[in-house]
């Protein structure tokens, strides 16, 4: 090799030096480039040595092209840099060359069970303001909600006062069938016939019950305005009403309804709009308005003091035709064919194939022979937590499924069974295969806090089923009672010994057992208030959440968790214990799904 094409060799690993050095140097003419390189003896051997070949004069302009077209992409990557700043726009959860934690896929690729407490999702980059959060989400393949949440079918959780308030609130519920056929039935077509600011279910009496009774429906429900029908039920002819001022001076309580009663109602026919009614009681300047049908039938009642509370709920869960949406949960039993077509004919939106373990041939061929008669209906098959079960009820027909085996704050299947999956990898296997043939999936169970709903969210799950969480709502079924001062209600397992009497074991296959093997426990919960205040909060802190994770959908969210751009990572014991309240010797807390405890 002449000495010539030695120093062009040196002069290329000192240019590729310099363009990669992290202090750019601009050079204007080609000398001043040959200068931070050569010596002086280099320079003048090169300028002077003419009669070099071709091939080797051209080492030289190679070398020069090259730092030239580095420094160019040097300077319009700078450029790009200042113009994203300027501009505001995010870069910072692009991909970057190294990135903490694990993708979903490395975390839950480890041979262990993993609940919602066992990792945490790693922040990223915010750009958008909480407010500006999406949670839209699928239900179904048909059915899209505004907001995931979905009560659990469980006779302590969901009745219709529970399933309205969701479905105003954005969310969904889903009625148990701890009854016949016909009291389910009656519970959808409630949901169906509301009117936001109607009251379908008023409590009446009849004109032989005595003022002690008006007093007792006053004392236990707050309320003073009762109708009065003929026989004491909404299924005869309305003939009055009670109020306070027909009652207020009157000292023997032992005066039968009929004596003092107000006959001059004021009525409105059925079908009537909110704003309609709203005019009659300013004009007729009474407190209560009866709805009634062509039979004189008591429909509804609206209250003025209602109409003062009165607010919109722009996300309500609402049909083609405007009601609002329901679902309700029936067994793999034979009998459960007259139920659905029940169901059916009350408007119900989708229908949930309740059982503890539903990768069986009961539920699929019940899937099937549904799927063929109403191919329309939306069914939500489970529970599952294996890709192989979902992969069953796919098969089938299914259009969403529901996840989870055990993992309930009043279950016992995992320990009584010995079967079943931890929770969030149950979850999030059987979210990847299910979102792989469009099929949405449901988190069911094992919802502690608003934490573990956006951690469900996070692994794959479009939306989350809650008991426990919405037990003690005003909207629950069941009655209030203290306990040490403090405000209760009873909340048990679909397979706890009292709901299976109930009619709960046909969700496990033991309804006709002489000895019943329970899976569940009856409980207490402490009050949680009106769900109107409730889940607002919850839908707050998981738009929080979902902000602090860089992503502003539940879309969004998923797509980055498939592209591996949503990060974990596991924690320790002792790393649980520090994430959560310790260190003090009490504390009292405004989170109204918090425990009421302390320590």
């Amino acid at each position: 090799m002449s000495a010539l094409a030695e120093k062009s060799r040196v002069l290329k690993a000192r240019l590729h030096r310099f363009v990669m050095s992290p202090k750019p140097v601009l050079v204007e003419k080609t000398r001043d480039l040959k200068a931070p390189f050569l010596s002086k003896g280099e320079e003048s051997s090169l300028s002077v040595d003419t009669s070099a070949s071709n091939r080797e004069s051209s080492l030289i302009a190679d070398a020069g092209a090259a730092y030239k077209t580095a420094k160019s992409a040097k300077l319009a990557k700078s450029a790009k840099t200042a113009k994203t700043a300027e501009s505001g726009t995010s870069v910072s959860n692009e991909k970057s060359p190294h990135k903490d934690g694990l993708s979903g896929n490395e975390l839950f690729s480890k041979n262990i069970g993993l609940s919602y407490k066992d990792y945490l999702i790693l922040p990223r980059y915010i750009d958008f303001h909480s407010q500006d959060v999406s949670l839209k989400t699928k239900l179904t393949r048909e059915i899209s909600i505004c907001h995931p949440l979905i009560s659990s079918p469980m006779d302590t959780v969901t009745g219709f006062q529970m399933a309205i308030s969701l479905a105003l609130l954005g969310g969904i519920g889903i009625i148990h069938y701890n009854n016949t056929i016909e009291e389910q039935r009656s519970q959808v077509e409630k949901v169906k016939r509301f009117k936001n600011g109607f009251i379908v279910d008023p409590i009446v009496l009849s004109p032989k019950h005595s003022i002690q009774d008006w007093d007792h429906i006053k004392q236990k429900y707050g309320f003073s305005g009762i109708p009065i029908t003929e026989d004491g039920t909404r299924d005869s002819r309305l003939v009055g009403i009670v109020t306070n001022r027909d009652v207020d001076l009157e000292k023997n309580r032992s005066i039968r309804l009929e004596d003092v009663m107000t006959r001059d109602l004021i009525t409105a026919n059925e079908g009537m709009q909110l704003k309609e009614a709203n005019q009659i009681l300013k004009k007729s300047k009474k407190g209560k308005l009866l709805i009634v049908n062509q039979k004189q039938q008591l429909i509804a009642l609206i209250c003025r003091s209602d109409l003062q509370k009165h607010q919109d709920f722009p996300f309500a869960s609402k049909d083609d035709t405007e009601r609002l949406r329901v679902g309700a949960a029936v067994s793999t039993q034979s009998d459960s064919y007259d139920r659905v077509l029940s169901l059916i004919e009350a408007g119900i939106d989708c229908v949930v194939i309740d059982a503890a373990q539903g990768n069986s041939i009961y539920q699929v061929d019940m899937i099937r022979k549904l799927k063929k008669i109403h191919p329309e209906l939306q069914i939500i098959a489970g529970n599952v937590v294996t890709r192989e079960q979902c992969h069953n009820l796919i098969q089938a027909g299914c259009d969403s499924l529901r996840i989870g085996m055990g993992p309930g704050s009043i279950c016992t299947t995992q320990e009584t069974m010995a079967v079943g999956r931890a929770q969030s990898t149950a979850v999030y296997h059987t979210a990847q295969y299910a979102a792989s043939l469009g099929v949405p999936v449901i988190a069911d169970g094992g919802i502690r806090s608003t934490g573990d709903i956006a951690n469900a969210l996070a692994i794959g799950a479009s939306c989350v089923m809650m008991g426990s969480m919405f037990a003690g709502t005003n909207e629950a079924p069941g009655e209030y009672f203290y306990e040490n001062g403090i405000r209760l209600k009873r909340y048990r397992g679909m397979a706890s010994l009292e709901a299976m009497q109930a009619g709960g074991g046909k969700r496990y296959y033991t309804e006709d057992f002489d000895t019943p093997v329970t899976q569940g426990v009856s409980g207490i919960v402490v009050d949680k208030g009106s769900m109107f205040h409730y889940v607002p909060y919850l839908l707050q802190s998981l738009r929080l959440s979902l902000q602090d994770m860089g992503t502003s959908s539940i879309s969004e969210l998923h797509k980055e968790l498939r592209n591996g751009n949503l990060r974990f990572e596991r924690r320790s014991e002792y790393a649980q214990r520090q994430g959560s309240v310790h260190g003090l010797y009490g504390y009292s807390s405004s989170d109204p799904s918090a425990p009421r405890d302390s320590g």
